[in-house]
């Protein structure tokens, strides 16, 4: 027999989500530059799920009036956006700011705070102007310094309605994309290229903490990165070996230099072992970012990351990779989420936390994603169109659940953020899965508020819900 109990969060806490520009904007009539999915959409279509491309997405840019509304009727009193380097900048990313979007930026979140919808403003979310990438992308310092300009001018122009900041929006992301994975244009392998983009990726998110300080402003300002607590398969020395290896790679490449100010010694020491450290930094570089750390830390969790020692050798004629140390462990029994192919484990979010809390001075914290992507939503539609997703909802409990927990032990987290609002264009994968608490007619643009939504609201309101506590494990 199930007791429940009533689970009640911190008074303020932030309930709300988060999606990007790039991902919900469309182009709109201000005026905006090229961005590299614009780009690789034009070059190699056919890479894109359903050659559906970025141009119109969610259309928020001619519907954000409506779209507040939506947030108020599920319960937000907060919300992550991000502004958009290139309709900030049309001419290719650098230059006159476009008054245009300042001015639309200005509305919308002048609009949000009338509601009482927080702002939480990102200001890179893989949407590099595709000229900047023309010079190198993260690989160049004159687009560092390009981005820490945009920065400078965001602030200047909505520091009044914003109420926190932050630099980078899972900075590993077009990393990993771009250099080793082939999933972000320009579609390279090449470790060491891809080590010299984050590093300055890195010293562009100290550059934009060290000018954001001239302001004084009351926000604060951090970076939202995705992180996954690595497990071993075993006990044994050589999984375990393997584990940390890949959680320096994944987990504290930027987290240490990101808050704590510092690259973690022993990734540093691999990585010059196997000649694969950038080779434009210098003492300047990292004094700047010792001394330019987050003020606030955004966590992105979806999944764990499970690894074993390699079973087989490694052909040292291929690219150098992470996984030359490690392998993935499929964990047998393991809940899957099959539309993603993602595993479901909600005490990942706990484990994440204490994390933070252990080693990284518990520093303020929110989840600032988190959410179930699943295909053909349709299946689920009532006789009123509107999509039962009981699986989302005990998806988002099951985490809340193990997040009250972590703030019960100690952690200093803040809120949740739902990954996302209304369904929105998802990169190569388009709308294939959908993970909004609204849904989107994609011919009509119509929205509307799936079970989840209004479940949201209530969450919201109550500042939590009840829950059978029996459903945790230790």
């Amino acid at each position: 027999m199930s007791r429940q109990t009533q689970l009640t969060f911190p008074d303020d806490f932030w309930w709300g989500s988060a999606w990007s520009a790039e991902q919900s904007e469309g182009r709109g009539e201000t005026g905006k530059a090229e961005t590299v999915w614009d780009r690789w959409f034009h070059e190699e279509p056919h890479r894109f799920y359903k050659r559906i491309g970025p141009s119109i997405t969610t259309d928020h840019i001619h519907r954000y009036h409506e779209d507040i509304q939506l947030m108020k009727q599920t319960g937000h009193n907060s919300f992550r956006v991000s502004i958009s380097w290139a309709r900030m900048f049309p001419n290719d990313g650098v230059g006159k700011p476009n008054e245009k979007a300042i001015a639309y930026y200005r509305d919308l979140f002048t609009e949000m705070k009338n509601n009482n919808i927080k702002v939480f403003a990102n200001l890179y979310h893989f949407d590099m102007p595709a000229k900047l990438q023309d010079k190198g992308g993260w690989e160049s310092r004159e687009v560092v310094d390009a981005y820490v300009n945009f920065a400078d001018t965001c602030f200047l122009a909505f520091g009044d309605l914003v109420y926190h900041w932050f630099t980078f929006n899972e900075p590993l992301g077009p990393i990993l994309g771009s250099y080793l994975e082939d999933f972000h244009y320009p579609n390279l392998i090449d470790f060491k290229r891809g080590a010299q983009a984050a590093f300055f990726t890195t010293l562009a998110h100290a550059k934009a903490i060290q000018t954001f300080k001239k302001y004084q402003l009351s926000s604060k300002i951090g970076v939202i990165l995705n992180l996954s607590p690595t497990f071993p398969r075993s006990q044994n020395s050589a999984d375990k070996k393997a584990a940390e290896i890949a959680d320096l790679f994944y987990t504290r490449s930027f987290l240490d230099p990101m808050v704590k100010g510092v690259f973690p010694e022993k990734l540093v020491s691999l990585l010059e072992e196997y000649d694969q450290l950038p080779v434009d930094f210098n003492d300047t570089d990292l004094k700047i970012i010792e001394e330019n750390t987050a003020q606030i830390l955004g966590l992105n969790y979806y999944e764990p990351r499970r690894v074993k020692a390699r079973t087989s050798a490694v052909n040292l004629e291929s690219p150098f990779l992470p996984e030359w140390f490690f392998e993935p462990h499929i964990m047998p029994g393991r809940r899957m989420n099959e539309y993603r192919g993602w595993e479901i484990y909600e005490k990942g979010i706990y484990d994440l936390c204490m994390d933070i809390k252990n080693n990284y001075g518990n520093i303020e914290s929110f989840i600032s994603e988190n959410g179930m992507g699943v295909a053909h939503e349709e299946r689920f539609m009532d006789e009123n169109g509107q999509v039962i997703d009981d699986y989302r909802i005990e998806f988002i409990q099951d985490h809340l659940a193990y997040l009250w927990k972590a703030i019960q032990d100690g952690c200093n987290i803040k809120g949740y953020h739902l990954w996302t609002f209304i369904d929105c264009w998802s990169w190569i994968n388009a709308y294939k899965n959908r993970y909004g608490l609204v849904s989107l007619d994609l011919a009509t643009q119509k929205r509307t508020i799936k079970k989840s939504g209004l479940f949201y609201k209530e969450l919201s309101k109550q500042n939590g819900f009840s829950y059978d506590l029996e459903r945790l494990v230790d």
